[in-house]
């Protein structure tokens, strides 16, 4: 017969660092990153919670791994590239990650101990700033107001109240049908003329706007030279 001990110390060869955090990753996607816990994790690998820590030293540390693995997915801005299509082509990567892993936006940066992707893709990215010929403060600015709006964005998405376009025109009529229309006619116009029309998408929005914020850091760099 197998004895407790034996059965431990097998758990604890067969896992792996890498092994930990990849199962991290798929609780964390599966139920967030609020109720994830250690002993969720030690359940998802089927393994004693204490097998854990002899792979990863804690519970921050694994935030900081599957983050870290997050950034590794993000697409670096294409060197070959004009600066402002290189960034575009980045942010777009990012939204799309973004959305597999909804959890992750608000850790983005929140790390005190950033993994070797994290700041391989932040050097990559002042990098691109920089080759375009934006100033250190201009690069500063870019890089903040940039990922600002990708994040929050992504936030934005991660928490609305519907998935998918139908959902949404479902949504926009429930509520029109709770008011009266001459109270809120602003938003029955939008609704009935905008959001209910063929082709709507809410995700639409993130390329326009995306498009807005180069265009206008591209005028800025203008002005800086």
């Amino acid at each position: 017969m197998t004895s407790k001990t034996t059965t431990d110390s097998q758990a604890r060869q067969a896992l792996t660092a890498s092994r930990v955090l990849a199962g991290a990753m798929e609780l964390a996607d599966r139920i967030g990153i609020e109720p994830f816990t250690i002993r969720k994790l030690a359940a998802e690998l089927d393994v004693k919670p204490m097998t854990i820590y002899h792979h990863v030293p804690s519970k921050d540390a694994i935030i900081d791994g599957i983050v870290d693995m997050v950034f590794d997915e993000i697409d670096l801005p294409p060197v070959d590239l004009e600066w402002t299509t290189a960034i575009r082509h980045r942010c777009i990567s990012a939204r799309d990650v973004l959305a597999r892993h909804r959890w992750a936006p608000p850790l983005m940066e929140s790390r005190t101990s950033p993994g070797p992707a994290t700041l391989r893709h932040h050097d990559a990215v002042l990098g691109c700033f920089r080759r375009g010929g934006l100033s250190l403060s201009l690069s500063a600015h870019a890089y903040a107001i940039v990922d600002s709006y990708v994040y929050g964005f992504a936030m934005q998405e991660a928490n609305l109240p519907f998935h998918g376009d139908e959902e949404i025109g479902e949504l926009a009529e429930a509520i029109l049908e709770s008011f009266p229309v001459d109270e809120v006619p602003h938003l029955a116009e939008f609704t009935t003329q905008h959001v209910l029309r063929p082709g709507y998408s809410f995700g639409d929005s993130f390329e326009f706007g995306l498009d807005l914020l180069l265009d206008g850091i591209a005028v800025a760099a203008q002005r800086d030279e």
